[in-house]
């Protein structure tokens, strides 16, 4: 888990023991994979915590970098402030049979749900995987989908897993990627930002890695389109509430114009946050007494947001394998390219 692109102080803040979004306490993520005939998809499930969500909620927000994408529950997301299913992402056209599972899975909790009591917000996400996988086979199912719930653990794979199997960023095979990131404040408080982001973007020609464009990317897709999409998923165990974790979610977007992304006109770029602060009972009492973060304190956690996400888009390019399209194209590695050749300008680190 600790396997990470090689740097030499490109980012300043301390990581988590784990280096994952599950430094945050009690977060858990799982994958299932479908790798078959024409299939290489699947399912990556974020658990906020390991209760009810429904009945314990956690406070969020999310970013609409560029609205390019076919999720479900955002704008309820949006509107209340809170998440109240794990978090699935998955392909395009799997979003119907993910947001399935999360009813039934919810109805099966809470019995009451949609006849006595309030209909539940399934919040899927996805990217298009189609240039690897047969995305009209339809490949991930609700078993699909309930198994990478029931996998979810404080370790996981990174790379091309789970719902990362075919994604592609930056021209080379992409995926599933993690990182955190610690924040000190006066006082010895010491919170942390984990972000998790499901990668499918850029361009080979724009990628920049710490800094420099990276050495010997062919310069004959300058004029092609960046069409991909990216999901980004954070977690803190910093009080914030809703409006604080969308400013949090926000601060995303420079991690992507650090790589060389510019948000193309059909990349589905969406950002949330969540914390696992200040969860209370649903409807238990008529208000709850919170702690809130200070706004002044928020700089340090925005520069954790950024460093974060930008290594864990590189984790996910560095653990990705290549990965064989169905129409037999292959992605290639991004790490084995990295590999310094004879007369490759060496990358830092």
């Amino acid at each position: 888990m600790r396997d990470t692109i090689p740097h030499k102080g490109w980012w300043q803040l301390p990581t988590g023991p784990a280096n994952t979004i599950c430094d945050i306490d009690g977060v858990r993520v799982g994958h299932e994979s479908v790798h078959a005939e024409g299939a290489c998809t699947g399912v990556t499930a974020i658990l906020p915590h390991a209760g009810d969500l429904y009945r314990r909620p956690v406070p969020a927000a999310a970013a609409i970098l560029n609205g390019f994408g076919k999720s479900i529950g955002l704008v309820q997301l949006m509107e209340l402030g809170e998440i109240e299913t794990p978090i699935l992402l998955t392909n395009t056209f799997s979003v119907p049979a993910c947001a399935t599972t999360l009813i039934k899975r919810a109805i099966g909790q809470n019995p009451k749900i949609g006849r006595r009591s309030a209909t539940v917000n399934p919040l899927v996400l996805e990217c298009n995987d189609g240039q690897v996988n047969d995305i009209q086979a339809l490949s991930v199912t609700e078993i699909t989908a309930e198994t990478a719930i029931a996998n979810a653990d404080g370790e996981f794979n990174q790379g091309t897993v789970g719902a990362g199997s075919g994604m592609k960023t930056f021209g080379f095979a992409g995926g599933v990627g993690s990182a955190s990131r610690q924040v000190k404040l006066s006082g010895d408080s010491i919170y942390s930002v984990g972000a998790l982001v499901l990668s499918n973007f850029g361009q080979q020609a724009d990628l920049r890695v710490f800094g420099r464009l990276f050495p010997d990317t062919p310069r004959a897709d300058l004029d092609d389109e960046d069409m991909g999409s990216i999901i980004i998923v954070m977690a803190t165990d910093a009080p914030m509430d809703s409006r604080q974790l969308g400013r949090l979610s926000r601060r995303s977007g420079a991690a992507l114009g650090r790589l060389g992304s510019y948000l193309g006109h059909q990349s589905g770029d969406i950002a949330l946050a969540f914390s696992t602060a200040n969860v209370f009972e649903r409807d238990s009492a008529n208000t709850h007494a919170t702690l809130r973060l200070c706004e002044s304190r928020m700089n340090a956690f925005f520069k954790a947001a950024v460093e974060a996400t930008e290594e864990a888009i590189l984790n996910a390019l560095w653990h990705a394998t290549p990965m064989s399209a169905y129409d037999g194209s292959l992605l290639p590695s991004f790490r084995t390219h990295l590999t310094p050749k004879e007369d490759t300008p060496a990358m830092p680190g």
